[in-house]
């Protein structure tokens, strides 16, 4: 058995956390499976609003206890964002008391309605397991969303604090003041309890790659910041080459050596330990037995037979198909670590390369655009839009237009109710908005955050539709046109989903194409990215991945997709302009 922490740790409280696509949800499930085998019970706990619980421990969940039944002691449960957020209204709304009018009521649902409140809500669920609402088990463990959406989470109690001080008027989409300084307490004995390493281990996990070590430092330096320093590094899929004349093997596995050689000083400082690449899916229980098992494992059986060609188009031709609509916005989606970034700076630079006015964006946390683009062109602008200075400069503008006839105690208080963590959320959504407007007369490429965090943020654009057009008289002159309504026109937006040919991160894509839908937006293709189909490795390992992968590119192009790309693996990921022209 791999030497794993994890499973000898004597906390109650194991936290997973790290990138998306490193396998967090994995190593999660096998350790709450292993520490189960071995007689103790255990519960695990996903707080991801895209959570894959379900396909990986073959059972239904819900936001209540659910016992494994093919493993003794382990039980699990999803904490469903939009559940979570109806009961969090209901108990905000029971606080304000008889004497509240029903317009005031309505006043404060409408308040408690945006995707800020749905991040409190699965929040305050999380907190209720650290505060002991569920007594029994042995451990307790949390597999996170992905990083920006966790530490958002674990930040907010900080940011409620600041608020919350002398601050005893109304209420905002956190709820009635007055409730929350109550809870305040609960929120801050939790992050105690997360920083406590008699009470919590935090497993940080990544790949051998330079994108995930370097998301793993900054996680690892922001969790530093909120005091929960108890960490050990998790290196997940480290491969060694077993055929030296394979030139695809030994390239892999010396790009490892060099990214972990490279590694961050405060990060190599961590207690560290290896999980091998594997050659089969980690999906269902019986693959998470054999993850850390290798007596469990199947045998790594060379294929003789020459893997089935893929006759697919490239980038290439997405990109021409693209260019033909002349301006429009190109929204890139998916799970964490499907190489969205990648996709979507080579999208931006092969229109720019054929002579186009492009503006690269990205609405995620990590902001990675910059290190993958790496240079200048003509025609192509890079940015990001950034929480923090999109918060600024919308505080500014109110301030300026709301503030000017205000004396200073009039300031004071609108300065107050603008110190709000949901105002992040407001100041994001309309800079998203003013991306999605600037698509009526250029490319917008935007690189999205991972899956769990773009739907928040498509769930205030369907808010903001919604308050609009309730507004508007049905006899009234003119036509207002939303957000979500340029999102939903195909002339004007495509989305593109990218997934790995592996079965998770194909399901999770699946499952964002249906949430899409049923937002009346039409995803229009989708890019499998690095295929080892088409490298010609003989790596014994690696051509046991070959049959799977095979199997989820046949899924996506008879079964998903209405347009399918594909990528070939690559000995390092694309960087910088040359690179990506290439590719596109």
């Amino acid at each position: 058995m791999p030497h794993f922490r994890a499973l000898t740790a004597t906390t109650p409280y194991l936290f997973f956390t790290g990138k998306g696509g490193v396998g967090k949800t994995s190593l999660a499930c096998a350790t709450a499976v292993g520490l189960a085998d071995r007689g103790l019970r255990v519960l695990i706990v996903s707080t991801d609003p895209a959570s894959n619980l379900d396909e990986m421990l073959e059972v239904t969940l819900s936001d209540r206890l659910t016992p494994v039944p093919s493993v003794t002691g382990l039980s699990a449960m999803n904490i469903d964002p939009e559940a979570a957020a109806e009961s969090y209204r209901k108990r905000v709304l029971e606080q304000l008391g008889p004497e509240v009018t029903a317009d005031e009521r309505s006043t404060v649902r409408e308040q408690l309605s945006g995707a800020c409140t749905t991040e409190i809500a699965a929040f305050d669920e999380f907190v209720g397991l650290l505060d002991g609402d569920i007594a029994g088990f042995d451990h307790i463990i949390f597999d996170t969303a992905p990083t920006g959406h966790t530490l958002r989470l674990l930040s907010l109690p900080k940011a409620w604090t600041g608020f919350l001080k002398d601050n005893d008027r109304g209420a905002s989409c956190l709820g009635p003041h007055s409730g929350l300084k109550i809870q305040e307490d609960r929120f801050r004995k939790a992050l105690q309890a997360l920083g406590d390493s008699r009470q919590t281990t935090i497993i940080l996990v990544t790949r051998a790659d330079r994108g995930a070590i370097r998301e793993a430092a900054r996680t690892s330096g922001e969790l530093d910041a909120l005091n929960l320093s108890n960490q050990i590094l998790v290196v997940n899929g480290r491969f060694h080459a077993t055929d030296p004349t394979d030139v695809v093997a030994v390239a892999l596995e010396r790009d490892q050596d060099e990214a972990l050689a490279a590694m961050p000083a405060a990060l190599a400082k961590l207690p560290r330990d290896e999980i091998p690449l594997l050659g089969f899916d980690i999906v269902g229980v019986t693959a998470l037995r054999a993850l850390l098992s290798p007596s469990n494992q199947p045998s790594v059986l060379s294929s003789e037979s020459n893997a089935e060609p893929v006759d697919l188009p490239g980038l290439d031709r997405l990109v021409d198909d693209i260019a033909q609509g002349k301006r429009g916005l190109i929204m890139v989606m998916g799970k964490g670590g499907v190489g969205k970034t990648t996709i979507a700076a080579a999208i931006a630079v092969g229109l720019a390369k054929r002579g186009h006015a492009v503006h690269l964006s990205t609405t995620d946390p990590a902001a990675h655009v910059s290190f993958v683009v790496d240079g200048v062109m003509p025609g192509l602008t890079v940015d990001r839009i950034d929480p923090r200075v999109e918060t600024e400069r919308y505080v500014a503008k109110i301030l300026a237009s709301r503030g000017r006839d205000l004396d200073e105690q009039g300031k004071a208080l609108l300065l107050e109710d603008l110190a709000s963590p949901c105002t992040e959320e407001v100041a994001v959504f309309h800079a998203f908005s003013h991306v999605v407007a600037e698509a009526r007369s250029a490319f917008v490429v935007l690189d999205t955050a991972p899956t769990g965090h773009t739907l928040l943020l498509l769930d205030a654009t369907g808010a903001y539709h919604r308050q609009m057009t309730s507004q508007l008289a049905p006899t009234g002159a003119g036509r207002i046109v939303t957000p979500l309504m340029r999102l939903q026109d195909p002339t004007h937006t495509k989305v593109i989903l990218v997934t790995l040919p592996e079965t998770t991160p194909v399901s999770e894509a699946a499952s964002l194409q249906e949430d899409l839908r049923r937002a009346g937006v039409e995803p229009y293709g989708w890019v499998i990215n690095k295929s080892l189909t088409v490298s010609g490795t003989r790596d014994p390992l690696l051509r046991l991945r070959l049959d799977k992968e095979q199997a989820q590119i046949t899924r996506v192009r008879k079964g998903l997709a209405k347009r399918a790309f594909i990528i070939g693996w690559r000995t390092k990921p694309p960087t910088g302009v040359e690179e990506l022209k290439a590719l596109s």
